[in-house]
């Protein structure tokens, strides 16, 4: 009996008797879910009478739950209920020790992933954001999830927690959408409870969704459509970070994301109320450049638009018409930068599925002004937009637009080379969106002084000469061009394309590479099966019955004379005509290819897999250097180029590299841009490096004691004009004749001395 009390009151000691033998101890065991049945009865009512002994009792079972499934069968769904109904009444430690002993029952396999993440979710959005446990619901998610799908997809499971996603960030879409501008957040009064705890889950949702989709464990269009329904969500943070993953920056980052940066600021607070030691001197020093590194890694990293996302769009029409719809419905209540990201994220989506949102280009005119800010972001977001099948007729006045408010000589060399290179951009996605009058007003700009409107200038020049040299003058259009006219090749109209979509383009190249592979593979075998095939012939000299009737046969009837008409006798003589001259257009088509490049049938006998397309590429590249070496031009430089950043964006297939442009393919070369806050800080910071402080070192270098100068030598280096307006200059001008007599003689006397 005083065994049984002993083991009861010492649950760490009963714990490590129950895990090695069960059986023995199950009375213990009971015992003690009775007592947890009634402190949970008792905590149910009053949370905090019970808690801390709640918490021994519960990390206790947890422990032991797997050596009685069946009488601990309820114990994890009575966690979560705790969790689910009285989450945000709990004390912070129960809350974490509830969760701990929930995630740890998951790692011993007495629940599934799917029951842990059903508890979990729900609790992102009501834990608060102090004290860590927020950080650790989210990195259980993640692992659980990454864990799951680390050996092979895990279909079902990724299907139900998508599922949970979505309609997390569902459930908040029919509120009214408030704006993140001042004077229209407050007309719109405060926000409810109820859209606000949907903001937050839908959070949360697309937070987890950029995760997973970060670390490649989710890359399926599923996934693209829960982010995408974000974009349209009332809650303006829910749809700015939707935006953010599309476009591929994260300028605007979470704050759980922040929470692994320590603050430098803290750490040096930290260390003035700690105890002080030169270890823990050397180890702040190490935090706060560790932390420097990290935020600026994050703050200047390259923003690179998240292809793959894009090309999985489901619907993408409706999905362009619905952000131009929020972009024109809700103007007045949205920031200018927040309405710079869905034209932005509108016009990338335009320009990859070649989408016809013609009222953006109406929309978008009222912002062409050379003093709008953050004018070049939207001057990036309109040319972006353009493509092959964008109307003339809605692109003509956006381009008078620019070349009235850009390019004229009341503005800086700066605006006019801007206007130059997005009417350059713009033309270069749809030629005939220029005319002939205006383009010779612009192209006369390549006689400017300033070197960024001359390389503006003749880039529109150079356009031209390449994609339509009629529309310009004869004396611009170039040997090239003239030759190329001259020979009668004209531009194609809008809507006409130079080739049919027949074949992939390089599909030749790799089609020679995998039959050279073969012939290379064909050859060895052979030469690997040649010693079989040795003596062959006297093993058929053994044979003794090849010429019964199981052996060979004698086809030719004893006639040797026997002409065999291998064409195919069937047809008849027109017939043969017709199939002649479907073999001559057939070949004549070919020749008439540009470089006479015949038409590949691999896609049609051959399943491409990425391997095949990243062999293709491959090829293409070097095809497009040989070119380029071999005296190609600017349009084989301008390919290769295009190659290269196709096979380093993440993006497979169709080149979007091309489509898309930033703000210094719109600015243009410049002379020396005005240096901002952080590069004048790091030249500063440059400069200081090598001094012992921060003040000047004359005096000190060139004497052995370190000393200042003289009033006296200071006095030498002063300018005139504050030596003629000194006391003493003064005094010397209204001095009298007797005084000036006995200096000069007192003068004289010094001088006599010295000698």
């Amino acid at each position: 009996m005083g065994r049984g009390l002993l083991l009861t009151s010492n649950l760490p000691q009963l714990q490590n008797l129950i895990k090695r033998d069960p059986a023995g101890y199950k009375e213990e065991f009971l015992q003690q879910w009775n007592h947890y049945t009634s402190v949970r009865h008792i905590f149910s009512l009053n949370p905090d009478e019970q808690a801390p002994h709640l918490r021994e009792l519960v990390s206790f079972i947890a422990q032991v739950a797997p050596c009685y499934p069946k009488d601990a069968t309820e114990f994890p769904s009575q966690l979560s209920t705790m969790l689910l109904d009285a989450g945000v009444q709990l004390q912070p430690d129960t809350r974490r020790v509830l969760v701990q002993n929930l995630v740890m029952l998951r790692n011993k396999d007495v629940i599934t992933s799917l029951e842990l993440l059903r508890t979990l979710f729900p609790l992102l959005s009501r834990a608060p954001a102090a004290g860590g446990l927020r950080s650790f619901i989210r990195k259980t998610i993640l692992t659980d999830i990454r864990t799951a799908n680390q050996r092979a997809k895990n279909h079902k499971l990724n299907r139900a927690v998508q599922a949970m996603l979505f309609s997390m960030v569902e459930r908040g879409m029919d509120g009214e959408l408030s704006g993140d501008k001042g004077k229209a957040r407050a007309a719109a009064g405060p926000t409810s409870d109820g859209l606000a705890h949907a903001g937050d889950e839908a959070m949360w949702a697309v937070i987890l969704s950029k995760e997973l989709w970060k670390k490649r464990i989710w890359n399926d269009a599923k996934t693209v459509s829960i982010v995408a329904l974000g974009c349209f969500h009332p809650v303006i943070k829910v749809q700015s970070a939707s935006i953010h993953f599309f476009l591929g920056d994260d300028d605007e980052q979470e704050e759980e994301e922040d929470d692994d940066i320590p603050d430098a600021k803290a750490l040096q607070h930290r260390r003035e109320v700690n105890k002080k030691s030169r270890g823990g001197d050397k180890k702040l020093q190490k935090q706060i450049a560790a932390a420097k590194k990290k935020r600026a890694a994050k703050n200047n990293g390259p923003a690179i638009p998240n292809f793959p996302a894009l090309q999985l769009l489901h619907d993408p029409q409706t999905f362009g018409e619905k952000l131009y719809d929020v972009l024109s419905r809700y103007e007045k209540r949205f920031l200018l930068d927040h309405k710079i990201l869905l034209m932005q994220l509108l016009s990338r989506v335009m320009g990859a599925h070649q989408l016809c949102v013609l009222s953006f280009y109406t929309y978008i005119v009222k912002y062409l002004a050379h003093k709008q800010l953050r004018v070049p972001s939207i001057l990036a977001a309109l040319a972006q937009s353009v493509h092959s099948l964008t109307p003339p007729d809605a692109l003509m006045p956006v381009v008078h637009k620019l070349a009235h408010e850009f390019v004229h000589p009341g503005v800086a060399a700066e605006v006019i080379a801007a206007g130059l290179n997005s009417i350059r951009e713009v033309c270069r996605r749809q030629p005939w969106a220029m005319e002939e009058d205006l383009l010779a007003d612009l192209v006369d700009y390549r006689k400017s002084r300033d070197k960024a409107v001359v390389a503006a200038a003749r880039g529109l020049l150079q356009l031209y000469r390449e994609v339509n040299p009629g529309m310009l003058k004869r004396r611009e259009r170039g040997k090239t061009a003239s030759m190329g006219m001259a020979s009668g090749s004209q531009p194609l109209p809008f809507g006409h394309s130079a080739d049919a979509a027949v074949d992939i383009e390089g599909l030749n190249l790799l089609e020679e590479h995998l039959q050279s592979l073969r012939q290379e593979s064909a050859e060895n075998v052979a030469e690997d099966e040649s010693a079989g095939w040795e003596g062959w012939d006297d093993a058929e000299s053994d044979d003794s019955d090849l010429d019964s009737e199981d052996g060979w046969v004698d086809v030719s009837d004893g006639d040797d004379d026997i002409e065999v008409d291998m064409s195919d006798s069937s047809d008849d003589e027109d017939g043969k005509d017709g199939g002649g001259a479907q073999r001559a257009g057939a070949e004549s088509a070919t020749l008439n290819k540009p470089d006479a490049i015949p038409i590949s049938t691999l896609a049609t006998t051959k399943i491409l897999t990425p391997a095949d397309f990243a062999m293709l590429t491959d090829l293409r590249i070097q095809a497009a250097t040989k070119a380029v070496e071999a005296g190609g031009g600017s349009g084989a430089k301008r390919k290769l180029a295009n190659l290269e950043a196709a096979r380093q964006s993440s993006g497979a297939g169709e080149n979007l590299e091309d489509k898309f442009i930033s703000e210094h393919d719109i600015l243009g070369p410049r002379k020396k841009a005005k240096a901002d806050y952080a590069e004048r800080i790091a030249s500063i910071e440059k400069g200081r490096e090598g001094r012992e402080k921060y003040g000047s070192m004359k005096g000190k270098r060139r004497k052995e004691t370190p000393s200042s100068t003289t009033n006296k030598e200071k006095a030498r280096n002063k300018p005139i004009m504050m030596i003629l307006s000194s006391g003493a200059v003064r005094g010397k001008k209204k001095a009298s004749l007797r005084s000036k007599q006995q200096k000069l003689r007192a003068h004289i006397e010094r001088a006599k001395k010295s000698k």
